[in-house]
């Protein structure tokens, strides 16, 4: 679902490298559910040209690639590119994925219709110049979409992993300062007032709820570890008594949703932000 972090961008394509057949066997078919949301909200389809930036395995572009828009995919990891071409390739569609930076676009001033971006331009360490590069490349009069979470609490897909962690290591969970990136917008507000800072206009904030179906515990351990570099570096800073507690404590907190069924839906609040160029 996402393709760069606070990182650097060498740091950052390699450890979306690390990630990323994880990220395509794991999160990407989650994703597709939400990009299926996105693409109706948005009405990508048939005639319309869609950019999707930091477009990870497919999330969005699988989805519009559907809808019958032409999509253009860029990504900073080389791998999930391929992987991206890939799953069109099985799927009988035609896009062009190529890999890229964000903030660097390789695209001509007003070449796309509509530029979404599904946790990716919001978790930019330059934020400002993605969502600049989002404008310069969309047309006079075509949108620009960033899909970000909103507030933690609303957002079990990552609390349930943060909540096991903390359970376990207390305040020595190596959390990074501030809200971690990709919270940075989840404040409706924040997210109007930086669209709007990007040079957008008629700015609109909805929130949209997505439904993510787990197995077991393990299975969500899968999918959450290989969704951002995040994730990993968090259990990775345990120790391996404390990543086993953590686990069992997720499979209690599954015990406990599914009322003893085992498999469990976890619910994250979305906001889909956009505005016109």
């Amino acid at each position: 679902m996402t393709t760069q972090t606070h990182d650097s961008p060498p740091t950052a394509r390699d450890a979306w490298e690390r990630v990323a057949d994880g990220f395509d066997r794991h999160t990407t078919p989650q994703t597709i559910a939400l990009g299926e949301l996105l693409v109706e909200r948005l009405g990508l389809g048939r005639g319309i040209h869609v950019l999707d930036v930091a477009a990870g395995s497919g999330g969005v572009s699988i989805p519009a690639a559907r809808a019958g828009a032409r999509v253009t995919a860029v990504d900073v990891a080389p791998t999930m590119v391929a992987r991206l071409r890939e799953r069109a390739a099985a799927a009988d569609l035609d896009l062009d994925a190529v890999v890229g930076d964000g903030t660097t676009l390789d695209l001509d001033d007003d070449t796309v219709d509509v530029t979404v971006s599904l946790n990716g331009i919001s978790l930019f360490d330059d934020l400002a110049g993605g969502l600049r590069e989002a404008v310069r490349v969309t047309r006079p009069g075509g949108r620009v979409a960033i899909a970000t979470f909103g507030p933690l609490p609303q957002v079990e897909f990552v609390a349930f992993l943060l909540g096991a962690l903390r359970t376990v290591a207390g305040e020595s969970l190596p959390v990074p300062p501030g809200p971690l990136p990709p919270f940075r917008l989840a404040d409706p507000a924040v997210l109007t007032a930086t669209l709007e800072a990007a040079g957008l206009d008629a700015v609109e904030v909805e929130s949209v709820q997505w439904e993510t179906r787990f197995a077991s515990a393990d299975d969500y351990l899968d999918v959450v570890l290989s969704s951002n570099p995040i994730a990993g570096r968090l259990l990775g800073a345990l120790t391996d008594e404390q990543r086993t507690e953590a686990r069992d404590v997720l499979v209690g907190m599954f015990h406990e949703r599914s009322g003893g069924e085992g498999g469990t839906t976890l619910r994250s609040q979305v906001n889909l932000g956009r505005g016109t160029v």
